[in-house]
């Protein structure tokens, strides 16, 4: 029996209950169209549509918005020639492009958060899981090392850190995508006894601000900052494969971009 669209949304949504008000919903083509191939990525950006379309993909999955906002209003940028192109080329491609943000996130344990471990290799290290961090217990490294190896498991140029480089770090909060804000993490470093948190993003006012005058305190505290993508495309990657077991018949993928940001 032939798959459809809306067969995949449903099986992919299945381990959740309903969210109201959500932004995952099907963003472009026809529910009832067979499903021939199947990618995930963490933003569906143009090059990323591109190579799917190029590849024979029918649906592509994507975690954020098309259209440069997490709301999906694509009202703002409605007048401009980058939606306009951009939404032609949707349109005209034929595919399907479903958005999963909400309820992978609610999986139990947040399935983004479990490609991020898994990325990075912790998972034996895995204390609990919070519905919005993990906390992981890592043979103690430094700062730097620490930085060093996130980079290497990760594939990524750069990160930002606060604290002492050669200070020591085992207790880790990890926070994937725009969770770094102060009201989630400065709370956390106490009551999980943190020595650092890993987060993707966040107010630069906040949770560094604290990180800098907690290590004017001469308090063993550090914060690193990887970015949003890189926190949680692992979680997209993770999304394909586990949909390559549920429907073993369909080709699946997990698309890359390049980051986004450039060292200069």
């Amino acid at each position: 029996m032939a798959i459809t669209v809306q067969n995949v949304i449903v099986k992919i949504m299945e381990p959740v209950d309903k969210i109201q008000n959500t932004v995952d919903t099907l963003k472009f083509g026809d529910p009832n169209m067979e499903v021939k191939g199947i990618a995930t990525t963490f933003m569906a950006t143009q090059q990323v549509i591109q190579q799917a379309i190029n590849l024979g993909i029918n649906l592509l999955i994507t975690h954020e918005g098309l259209f440069y906002s997490h709301m999906d209003q694509a009202e703002i940028v409605e007048e401009s020639p980058v939606y306009l192109e951009k939404r032609r080329l949707i349109e005209e491609s034929g595919m399907a492009i479903f958005r999963i943000h909400d309820y992978i996130h609610r999986y139990q344990p947040d399935g983004i958060m479990v490609g991020l471990i898994e990325a990075l290799g912790w998972n034996p290290y895995v204390e609990k899981n919070h519905p919005a961090s993990t906390i992981v217990k890592v043979p103690s490294m430094s700062l730097r090392e620490i930085a060093e190896y996130v980079k290497g498991k990760l594939g990524i140029e750069f990160v930002r850190a606060v604290g002492d480089l050669e200070g020591t770090c085992t207790r880790i909060g990890l926070l994937a995508g725009y969770r770094g804000g102060g009201a989630l993490s400065m709370p956390l470093y106490e009551k999980e006894e943190l020595d650092l948190i890993i987060s993707g993003e966040g107010p630069e006012w906040e949770t560094p601000e604290f990180i800098r005058d907690a290590v004017y305190q001469g308090k063993q505290k550090a914060l690193m900052v990887i970015g949003h993508a890189e926190s949680e495309a692992p979680g997209m990657k993770y999304l394909a494969e586990w949909i390559k077991t549920i429907f073993p018949g369909i080709p699946v993928q997990y698309i890359p971009e390049k980051p986004i940001f450039q060292v200069v």
